[in-house]
């Protein structure tokens, strides 16, 4: 029972193969064709291809995206691989490939990897949220991935900053085209802003983190300020959904004091008297997206 997981990235796909165990049999990568949406679609195919002529077909194909697709249309949207928007992808790889396969926002993907057999193993909600360049979330329930009728469950970063300060007002403009959204605060990119317009110089999120653990005070200031942006974010996951675990992925999860100094603070916001959620780095790392696809297949 082998099945094939994809990543559908900007810049690079890859293929991964499981077994019924979960255990790694194959993996393989190729460049992304930038802008070329039939280019994309013959080198998904190129990967099938390769895995099963070296294992055996797959009981199951799952790709991860990014973006999602309509529930109105049928078509992409809300994809930073502009290319894909507007088209019937996953019609399109079904006939490419002569079957049917699953296909989910990669963030979705992520929350599934961690919630099947990652850090949040065994937990009946999860919350995994990535933030990096961006930020983006998924939510599984149960085991399966919940959608939602408009098919935009999780997407936490385009809300607003939740409880601002004077001085957070309107905020940072968001590509969306409203101002002061999560992903503007918390996203790696978000911190690196923020330092820059409290006059420090040009230096990318995990500079900071490394001039904060030398000492230097406007570095730390600026974490600090982040960690309590993020509990502010994800005090209100907690109050809406009241996840059993919530899992960081991106390259701020490997940020290790977010993992002590955000619960410290989320409690203060958390409408209740305790606060039993966990707050836990990835098992699986930069792979958790595409084990998440297989998952999903």
């Amino acid at each position: 029972m082998v099945r094939l997981g994809i990543d559908l990235g900007g810049t690079k796909i890859e293929l991964i193969a499981l077994d019924s165990s979960g255990r790694e049999c194959f993996r393989r990568r190729v460049p992304t064709p930038r802008g070329d949406y039939f280019g994309t679609i013959e080198a998904v195919a190129g990967l099938v291809d390769a895995a099963e002529a070296a294992l055996e077909p797959a009981a199951g194909i799952g790709i991860g995206t990014p973006g999602a697709i309509s529930p109105a249309t049928g078509l992409m949207k809300n994809s930073n691989s502009v290319c894909l928007n507007g088209r019937p992808l996953k019609q399109d790889i079904e006939a490419r490939l002569g079957r049917s396969i699953a296909l989910a926002n990669d963030a979705n993907c992520f929350a599934l990897s961690e919630a099947t057999d990652g850090a949040a193993a065994g937990a009946e909600v999860v919350f995994g949220v990535i933030v990096g360049t961006g930020c983006g979330a998924g939510i599984v329930v149960r085991g399966q991935v919940l959608s939602g009728p408009n098919a935009i469950a999780g997407e936490w970063g385009h809300n607003p900053l939740p409880w601002p300060q004077a001085e957070e007002l309107p905020g940072p403009e968001c590509y969306c085209g409203r101002h002061g959204c999560l992903e503007t605060w918390i996203s790696g990119t978000g911190l690196a802003r923020d330092f820059s317009a409290r006059g420090g110089p040009a230096r990318a999120a995990v500079e900071i983190a490394e001039f904060a653990t030398r000492g230097d005070a406007a570095s730390e200031t600026a974490l600090q300020r982040y960690e309590d942006r993020l509990a502010r974010g994800l005090a209100h996951v907690i109050n809406l959904l009241d996840p059993d675990a919530i899992v960081l992925g991106g390259g701020m999860s490997n940020l290790g004091r977010l993992y002590d100094n955000v619960p410290r603070l989320w409690g203060r916001y958390v409408f209740s008297d305790t606060v039993s959620t966990r707050l836990l780095p990835p098992r699986h790392g930069d792979s958790s997206g595409v084990r998440g696809a297989a998952w999903l297949g």
